[in-house]
């Protein structure tokens, strides 16, 4: 059993969650282990990680990287909402079996796509999980799953968020639904319906939160699922307006439009990733705001940067800026 060590496997660090909470939990002095597709080489060590090819759907891959480590991050999704129902539980069932082994805490990033309208508008831990959507009962059965291993040694922490953006977020609403990445920007898209407010979280604000609960899991229940509040955007129009606020700063000028939905729905018998944003815009449509109180009780405060900063390092991340 590896529960007491600082030896760390993060899934998914070549995306935009896993891979800021594996340059924050290395800053920390964590030794952070990486699966990798494709490596050239069985091992490469870069930028403070140790690089392992191998790949999170298979089960003993993930077993080997995972050896000797007390935290194992799943950080890893299918992209651009493409293969959920196939690939989803498989990954998560070879992260369970590895934790198994090991004794080890899995810190899961959550999704509101757990819970239907009946639960909104502020959420709590206990809020009833009953999704609309396929993508919602997937990551139902997930955390399920994950909840059973409990009983078998495993300790889970599960942290729920707004929408991500940061400088390396990858695909997100923020940079490539709202603005293009890339280009000066002087468009700014609206997703929200009028008037519905929407939640966001800053990437290194939410790496941050986990890598401070990891710090405290012994003091945690073996199942913890936590809350952020991030930024609340009341009327769909805040985050816009930071844009705007940021650019015109830099000399730009910008402009809001909603975002087109109409082109998307017409889109969507072509094109798989439409089809699945299409699936998803109740969220934009019912304002869903996060209660941090149980965040709070634990940690004391929640990390949070200034918006203004915030929109403008991920700008300059994402090259508009």
């Amino acid at each position: 059993m590896a529960a007491q060590s600082n030896k760390v496997l993060v899934l998914g660090a070549g995306g935009g969650i896993g891979g800021e909470v594996a340059r924050q939990l290395r800053d920390g002095g964590w030794q952070v282990q990486a699966l990798k597709r494709g490596l050239a080489t069985a091992a490469e060590q870069r930028d403070g990680i140790q690089w392992l090819r191998g790949d999170a759907l298979n089960r003993d891959d993930v077993v080997r990287a995972a050896r000797g480590c007390s935290v194992i991050v799943h950080g890893v999704n299918p992209p651009g909402y493409r293969h959920w129902a196939e690939q989803v539980l498989p990954m998560i069932d070879n992260t369970i079996a590895a934790a198994r082994i090991e004794g080890a805490t899995v810190v899961l990033p959550g999704t509101v796509y757990n819970y239907g309208p009946d639960a909104f508008a502020e959420l709590n831990e206990q809020a009833v999980q009953r999704p609309l959507t396929r993508k919602g009962r997937i990551r139902v059965e997930l955390e399920h799953r994950l909840q059973d291993a409990t009983r078998d040694g495993v300790r889970a922490i599960v942290v729920r968020s707004g929408d991500f953006f940061g400088p390396q977020a990858g695909n997100s609403w923020f940079s490539q639904g709202m603005i293009k990445p890339g280009q000066a920007v002087k468009v700014i898209n609206l997703p929200s319906d009028p008037g519905v407010g929407h939640q966001w979280a800053y990437l290194p604000d939410v790496a941050r939160t986990m890598v401070e609960l990891v710090v405290r899991r012994g003091d945690l229940p073996p199942f913890a699922t936590f809350h952020m509040e991030g930024y609340w955007d009341a009327d769909g129009t805040q985050i816009a307006a930071a844009i705007s606020r940021v650019v015109e700063r830099a000399g730009g000028q910008t402009r809001l439009r909603r975002f087109p939905w109409w082109l998307v729905g017409l889109a969507s018998p072509l094109v798989t990733t439409f089809r699945e944003m299409l699936e998803m815009r109740y969220l934009w449509r019912t304002p869903v705001r996060m209660n941090n109180a149980y965040l709070l009780s634990v940690l004391g405060a929640e990390p949070h940067t200034p918006l203004d900063q915030a929109v403008e390092v991920t700008l300059k991340g994402v090259g508009c800026l």
